[in-house]
């Protein structure tokens, strides 16, 4: 039989590369050199789309491709995807959800004792050669902190199990209370905000949560306040926080994650209680891999009958290749 026409957006790691063209006709629209050609030419043969977490997906592209049946997306985030049209298409969308949950998890948890403690500064303190004049100043602690965990899904549970360790309260909020979890529900982000002075943004991207973390939650928080973002730049209102860092509205702020990636607003670089990363809450050799099986895997699995590993809840969960 012939292999199904699969389309690649951007490249993917070499080992996912490999196992996409040994198991499908790969059709890469990174490297057509007139794109409208290549969709006039290739989108009527496409049965499969293989994206990562960040590239856009919207009903225009659907309409270049009318015999689509399923987009893999290579994150557990998915936001960037319409799955409004996909869902009115019948067109499955899959992401890559628990076998990044511990890592991502381990990451914020490093991301949130960093910016408590100061761990970069004082790394480049200690560089710059001022020890020997002058110890580092004392920092803020983890101890006696009541944690809000602002999305408790996967990788929010997995972050609070690591914080049960460190003897902190544990808050959450989101769509619904849990009735499986001790942890206080909080039916609004601002209650929780008004009752917690660590906020740790684990919640979905997406319009219903765009700039939810604005000035009144940072406020809030109050002067010992943290924020982590480890899930959607989108989800914070960047000036806002710039503000609130500045001011002393907050104590300090750590982000993977940023509204524009990968481009950074400046005014972050000059503030000294910030913790910067490069997303790279999943960046692990091992998770990375483990990643791209799932993607491969949910394609395979579609194409032979059994339907989709990891369907995506907005979007058909069972089926099988047309």
């Amino acid at each position: 039989m012939q292999p199904a026409d699969l389309l690649l957006l951007k490249p993917m790691q070499p080992s996912v590369m490999e196992a996409l063209a040994g198991a499908f006709t790969l059709h890469r629209a990174d490297t057509a050199p007139d794109p409208d050609a290549f969709y006039r030419e290739i989108g009527p043969r496409i049965r499969a789309m293989a994206i990562g977490a960040q590239a856009p997906v919207d009903r225009a592209l659907f309409e270049r491709l009318p015999h689509l049946e399923i987009v893999v997306s290579y994150g557990v985030g998915y936001d960037t995807i319409d799955v409004g049209a996909a869902a009115e298409r019948g067109i499955v969308v899959t992401n890559t959800p628990d076998v990044l949950s511990d890592e991502v998890a381990d990451l914020a948890l490093g991301l949130l004792l960093a910016t408590i403690r100061e761990i970069p500064q004082a790394d480049r303190y200690l560089r710059a050669g001022h020890w020997p004049t002058r110890t580092y100043p004392l920092t803020a602690t983890l101890r006696g902190r009541h944690v809000g965990i602002l999305g408790l899904g996967r990788i929010g549970r997995a972050i609070a199990r690591r914080l049960e360790g460190f003897g902190v309260t544990l808050s959450y909020h989101g769509r619904r209370r849990q009735e499986d979890v001790a942890y206080a529900f909080h039916p609004t982000l601002l209650e929780m905000a008004r009752a917690v002075d660590v906020l740790m943004i684990v919640a979905p991207g997406g319009p219903e949560t765009n700039g939810i973390v604005n000035a009144e939650i940072l406020d809030a928080l109050g002067p010992d306040g943290i924020v982590v973002n480890v899930a959607r730049g989108s989800l914070v209102d960047e000036p806002a926080l710039i503000e609130a860092l500045r001011s002393g509205t907050i104590h300090g702020a750590g982000l993977d994650v940023f509204a524009a990636e990968p481009q950074v607003p400046e005014a972050f670089l000059g503030l000294e209680r910030v913790v910067l990363l490069p997303h790279v809450g999943s960046g692990s050799v091992q998770t990375r891999e483990a990643m791209g099986r799932l993607v491969v895997d949910n394609l395979l699995s579609w194409f032979s009958g059994r339907g989709a590993l990891t369907p995506v809840p907005e979007t058909p969960a069972n089926g099988a290749a047309r």
